[in-house]
Formats: C-alpha cells, structure tokens, sequence
C-alpha cells in the first residue's frame, strides 16, 4: 500500500514536469522555426531566438526524462525549480535591461513567458511539497 501511496503523490509533480516539458519543446520549435518572422514584430534577434529555441527543445526533452524516470529524484526536481526561476528573472532582465532593442510586443512577450515560466515552478515547488520530496541526505 505505500508504493501505491508513494506513486499517487509524486503523479501530481510528474504531470507538472510533463506539461513543463511538452510545453517547453514545443515552444523551442516554434523559436526555431518563425525566428525570423518573430525578429520584427517582437525586435528580438534571430541570432538570439535560435540559440533559445535549441536550448529550449534540450529543456524540454530533459524535463520529460526526469518526469519520468520512476522514481523522481529530488535534487533533480529542485534543480528544475532553480532553472525555472532563474529563467523568470532573465527574462525579466531582458524585457528591462535595453540589451535588445525590443518592441513593445517583445517587451510583453519576455514578460508573459516570466510569468508562465514562474508559475511552472510555483507548481512545481507545490508538486514538491505534496510529495514529500526531500533533498536531505536520510
């Protein structure tokens, strides 16, 4: 019966890291593919979507490999918490920084992926906590 409990309460976490994932791909496919008709309306290079795009698809295809291994390791959920928070704050930088000449629309574009990525790692952190994941040493 706790292997039955362990798995019910670490479904929540793995559909989170699953959608994470899926969604990450996906969106890297996209970078990849309309790089160049994003350029101008959004003001974000081509020699910087391409390289978010690929590292975005690796993201995703490494979200998907931890959601399912089956066992879920802790420090490799917490890891994934980090990435997604730092990546909120980056792109939060960018939208703000001047770095890239943006439009209007990609100044709201970097800030909707920040809040989209920040709320995976609320979700995460909850699918954490619900699954009594710890990253201390037993």
């Amino acid at each position: 019966m706790s292997a039955l409990v362990a798995r019910t309460d670490t479904d929540y976490l793995r559909t989170v890291l699953r959608l994470d994932g899926w969604g990450t791909g996906v969106f890297g496919i996209i970078m990849l593919a309309a790089a160049a008709a994003l350029s101008g309306p959004l003001g974000l290079p081509t020699a910087w979507s391409i390289p978010f795009g690929v590292a975005m698809i690796g993201g995703g295809l490494a979200l998907l490999l931890i959601a399912g291994y089956p066992d879920l390791v802790p420090s490799h959920a917490v890891a994934v918490i980090g990435v997604n928070v730092v990546s909120a704050l980056a792109l939060m930088v960018l939208a703000f920084s001047g770095l890239l000449e943006l439009t209007g629309l990609g100044v709201a574009f970097l800030l909707i992926g920040a809040v989209w990525v920040a709320v995976f790692a609320a979700l995460q952190i909850n699918g954490v906590r619900r699954a009594g994941l710890s990253t201390s040493p037993r």
